[in-house]
């Protein structure tokens, strides 16, 4: 399936940090956006389309100008001029990069992208600043089973707030707990769609207002309720956060090198020389750009 990524909002929660878009902010060797990216390709869901407002031009330079060497293990030899790669990221990926405008919210950047989204019974989307371990095949399986319009992932607040209950018509407390106990669940960001989801959408407005209303009317939306990994990040302090996960070695939404399952991934037996998996890059960057000139990093 095709997978939308919401990559347009401006992000001002976390660009007193980083002043560039939110989905380039970096944890690790790479940005949010590319481990979103990688968990989905684990799955074998490697044809993306990319919704861009503010930052389009910092998100596709970035991809532009991709080095497969700042988070692969790789040989150098002949004085810098041969580089083997171990492993590659995004050779096999198709990527679309849609302008769907700076001030557009999520209901009209998704209708923006619907002519790429042609000839799909259903499709893949999320935001592109939420990670999570959950095993995507089983929420895939629930949706088709459901035979509804829409899923998405219903997880429990990564939040340290407390929820209080009062008496009716009394200041007196009823009740203080956890607000991440699991009484309380939002919205995790990832969406499974068929593409009647578009004839619920209406002009301007937010995909989970007016739409959602409308689904849930008619018994067409449902949630997929998971206690496992998943982490927003909107705030430096949840980028921090994140950064630690990933510096100890064990940031659970790598599924690509656990398997999924905690078992580490195998590496290939033998390195493959990076002009190989650049030269079918090459040919698309330069019908984009009108450069004859390859693009070896």
């Amino acid at each position: 399936m095709k997978v939308v990524l919401f990559c347009g909002g401006l992000g001002l929660r976390i660009r007193d940090a980083e002043n560039i878009p939110k989905p380039l902010v970096q944890i690790g060797y790479r940005p949010v956006l590319w481990h979103v990216m990688k968990y989905y390709a684990h799955y074998g869901h490697k044809d993306f389309i990319l919704c861009l407002g503010y930052g389009a031009d910092a998100i596709k330079k970035y991809f532009l100008n991709y080095s497969e060497c700042a988070s692969n293990d790789f040989i150098l030899s002949a004085g810098g001029k041969r580089v083997e790669l171990f492993n590659s990221d995004i050779h096999d990926w198709r990527i679309t990069f849609a302008d769907t405008g700076i001030n557009a919210n999520i209901g009209q950047r998704l209708k923006a992208v619907e002519p790429y989204l042609d000839g799909e019974k259903e499709f893949l989307a999320s935001y592109s600043d939420g990670l999570t371990d959950l095993a995507l095949p089983e929420q895939v399986e629930h949706f088709r089973q459901e035979g509804k319009v829409a899923s998405f992932l219903c997880v429990r607040p990564n939040l340290s707030y407390h929820v209080v209950s009062l008496e009716q018509g009394s200041s007196i407390v009823s009740g203080v707990h956890a607000i991440d106990n699991g009484s309380v669940r939002i919205n995790g960001g990832y969406f499974i769609f068929k593409k009647a989801i578009f004839d619920y959408i209406g002009e301007r407005e937010e995909l989970v207002i007016e739409p959602f209303q409308r689904l849930m009317q008619e018994r067409q939306l449902v949630g997929y309720a998971y206690d496992g990994f998943w982490a927003g990040m909107d705030t430096f302090k949840d980028k921090q956060q994140l950064e630690s996960l990933w510096e100890s070695g064990s940031a659970p939404w790598q599924v690509w090198k656990t398997n999924g399952n905690g078992s580490a991934g195998v590496k290939p037996a033998a390195p493959v020389p990076v002009a190989e998996i650049f030269d079918r890059r090459n040919s698309e960057v330069n019908r984009f750009t009108g450069s004859a000139k390859p693009v070896h990093n």
